[in-house]
């Protein structure tokens, strides 16, 4: 397996039990409160910065595995690479229209973090999902 590969499996695996994580958070501090008004922000915070060094971590990991093993990134790597980023940065588009047009109709500040949280989760697994499907299937 490409050292690409296992990153977009990692990417993949982190963003879905950081939201995954996050929601409990979120819905186990209801406290009878309505959705909106529940405190979010510390673990949305946490969440995100929890994936990130996940994700950084696991890169360095992957790469000195790689390295040892005298794998290296070559063209087709670089090609997946692109063709995943585009499928995923489609949806940083729509979670920065959907936070710009809930912020238009003046929504509480917890669904415009939420969506745009939610966009970045699905750009994540939808890039490595695609990313995925080019390893197994080719670029046609």
């Amino acid at each position: 397996m490409a050292v690409e590969e296992k990153r977009a499996w990692a990417m993949a695996v982190f963003a879905v039990v950081g939201y995954a994580v996050y929601a409990v958070l979120v819905l186990t501090r209801m406290d009878g409160r309505p959705l909106a008004e529940t405190p979010y922000v510390a673990a949305l915070l946490w969440t995100v910065g929890g994936g990130i060094v996940a994700g950084i971590v696991s890169g360095i990991w992957f790469g000195i595995a790689a390295r040892n093993d005298g794998l290296q990134v070559d063209e087709r790597d670089r090609e997946i690479g692109r063709f995943g980023d585009h499928i995923g940065q489609s949806f940083v588009a729509i979670g920065g229209v959907s936070a710009m047009v809930l912020a238009m109709f003046e929504v509480p500040h917890f669904w415009i973090a939420n969506v745009l949280y939610l966009c970045f989760v699905l750009s994540a697994v939808l890039g490595s999902l695609a990313k995925l499907a080019a390893y197994h299937r080719g670029l046609q």
